[in-house]
């Protein structure tokens, strides 16, 4: 695995004075960096700071709820398996994850059933997915871990409820970009 090391960026501009009038932009791959937005290299650069703090985040929580060895995908789907308390099939569960590999979807799930969590079964060709009482359990302990360390932290930092619903709303918006342009990089 190979690691690139963060770098400032200034675009180009006409002028000096406007080059210093322009915030630096802090990106991972200076290569990529477009004149036409260079705000996209940094949104990916903290893109993938926030997923692994984000992953690496939850892993901890969880392993302070008392299951360790879990990974980010089993924690998620956990959750999710536990939203709302309904039994889901795994087409829905990664349709709304948007997670396209089945497979690692389907090999967590076995994981999550055979450490007792996740209970299956069949309904005609179709398998449902639901938390036992196990998992249930396990989700609140993981709720209280978070409202301990996450959100104590979240309210000490000032930071506004408002702007984590626009940074969400953003991060939405972006998904369906990135998935747009995928599509088009796949029919190159």
């Amino acid at each position: 695995m190979t690691h690139s090391t963060p770098q400032a960026v200034t675009p180009a501009a006409p002028a000096a004075a406007a080059d210093a009038a322009r915030p630096t932009k802090i990106v991972s791959s200076q290569h990529l960096v477009s004149e036409r937005s260079a705000e996209l290299s940094e949104l990916e650069y903290a893109l993938m700071m926030a997923s692994h703090a984000f992953n690496r985040w939850m892993v901890r929580c969880m392993a302070a709820a008392g299951a360790k060895d879990m990974t980010p995908i089993e924690v998620s789907l956990l959750h999710h398996v536990n939203h709302r308390d309904r039994k889901k099939k795994l087409a829905d569960i990664c349709f709304v994850l948007n997670v396209e590999d089945t497979h690692v979807v389907t090999y967590a799930l076995k994981k999550l059933v055979k450490a007792g969590y996740v209970a299956s079964e069949k309904a005609g060709k179709e398998l449902l997915f639901s938390t036992t009482a196990e998992g249930q359990a396990l989700c609140m302990k993981y709720r209280e871990v978070r409202e301990r360390c996450l959100i104590d932290v979240q309210v000490e930092s000032g930071i506004a409820n408002q702007a984590i619903g626009e940074a969400a709303q953003l991060l939405r918006n972006a998904s369906g970009l990135y998935d747009t342009a995928a599509r088009a990089a796949a029919s190159l």
